[in-house]
């Protein structure tokens, strides 16, 4: 504990300002800002072991595509050749050479290796959406368990009074043992509930450790921020698809394939080979370049046949998949604006139906039973948890349609 001895001044305008300074400095020992989702989801990003090693991955794979678009290893030779007999002498050859493909079928290696890092990316995009979305539903059930449980600590509160107060009237003889028994049965079961509920708290806020690297984030927040839902959905799926990590991919992987049969084609004409010759021999020598020409007549046979079906086969993958996408967002975006209007509308009526005062002054007036007031008083409390429940998995709609922007 850290304490503080203030020296009091008998100016009241300077203990003013001192007691306010000391309040000032003395906060940030003592509270820390509540983090929202997004703060916690920016965090997660930073600490989570599974994206560290996804990025070390993708950069990895991102060289990984950058070899095998080079030129081939030069060759070089070195020969000496002992004469026999003797008397002629030796004989001492020297060579270099480079083999090369077409000079087109560099450019297209080089442009499907740059294809293909952007896909590595895409990739990396997606499994952390898959993450983040992770967290944000961690983090939307913490803040529905949070609310429920306070719900349930005023419940307890407001049962431990009708339990006291049946209490003293069992000792006093005004009720009967049904009555005392309910109030008694009536307290341990919120007690349970709330222990129950702490337990789940535990195990999330444990989830969202995990997800942090192990780093501890406490979470307190008991109220769901509601997300935007886009109204238009032809115009919001627009905007999905081009930024869709999924289709993109698709995309990309389609270019590739397209320039896999101009590669393919390149590499269907003839290879080159020049380089550098000498021959020393006895009182002679000789030096030149070389030249060659590979022709490729069966190697490479079909293989522009393969990659021009195999484009026309992804066409029809990305084209099916796109369907695929379309409706499932679609279900998906119905399914959040339903939730959003059985919120709203279940808001409002609960809060015109409302009898719980009504409830309390009845009982204490004798006019209904402590059983009556129970059961007519869960009754409420059943709406009122369903209307956290609708809250929960409308946020939970909303953020997996979210995720695919």
């Amino acid at each position: 504990m850290i304490m503080y001895k203030i020296k009091l001044i008998k100016n009241r305008n300077m203990n003013k300002y001192l007691i306010i300074a000391v309040i000032l400095f003395a906060l940030p020992l003592g509270l820390s800002a509540q983090k929202s989702v997004d703060d916690i989801l920016i965090q997660i990003e930073k600490n989570n072991i599974t994206l560290s090693a996804l990025r070390k991955n993708t950069d990895a794979n991102k060289i990984g595509n950058k070899t095998g678009i080079f030129l081939q290893n030069p060759e070089i030779e070195f020969n000496y050749l002992w004469g026999n007999p003797s008397n002629i002498g030796n004989r001492t050859d020297f060579s270099i050479r480079q083999s090369f493909d077409f000079p087109t079928a560099y450019r297209y290696k080089n442009q499907i290796s740059d294809i293909k890092n952007e896909q590595a990316e895409l990739e990396y995009r997606k499994q952390q959406k898959i993450v983040l979305l992770q967290a944000r539903n961690v983090c939307i059930d913490l803040i529905y368990t949070n609310a429920l449980k306070l719900e349930y600590t005023k419940r307890l509160n407001h049962a431990q009074s009708i339990a006291k107060s049946y209490k003293l009237k069992f000792d006093a003889g005004d009720t009967n043992v049904l009555e005392f028994n309910k109030a008694q049965m009536n307290l341990l079961n919120l007690n349970n509930k709330i222990e129950l509920l702490e337990i789940d708290r535990t195990t999330l806020l444990s989830e969202l450790t995990r997800l942090n690297g192990g780093t501890i984030i406490e979470f307190t927040d008991s109220e769901i921020q509601s997300l935007i839902i886009p109204t238009d959905f032809e115009q919001w799926y627009t905007q999905a698809e081009q930024s869709n990590p999924i289709l993109n991919w698709l995309k990309q992987e389609i270019e590739i394939s397209k320039k896999q049969v101009n590669l393919n084609k390149a590499l269907s004409l003839p290879k080159f080979q020049a380089g550098y010759m000498s021959e020393i021999v006895v009182g002679q020598q000789f030096r030149g370049i070389s030249v060659g020409l590979s022709i490729p007549l069966w190697e490479n046979k079909n293989t522009v046949k393969y990659a021009k079906a195999n484009a026309t086969a992804l066409e029809a993958v990305a084209a099916d998949n796109k369907v695929l996408f379309y409706n499932q967002l679609k279900t998906l975006h119905s399914k959040a604006i339903r939730l959003q209007s059985n919120v709203t509308d279940y808001r409002s009526k609960l809060q015109s139906f409302n009898s719980s005062d009504l409830l309390k002054k009845a009982l204490d007036k004798g006019e209904i039973s402590l059983i009556d007031y129970i059961m007519e008083l869960s009754i409420y409390y059943d709406n009122v948890n369903k209307m956290l429940e609708l809250d929960r998995d409308m946020n939970k709609a909303v953020a997996e349609l979210n995720c695919y922007l």
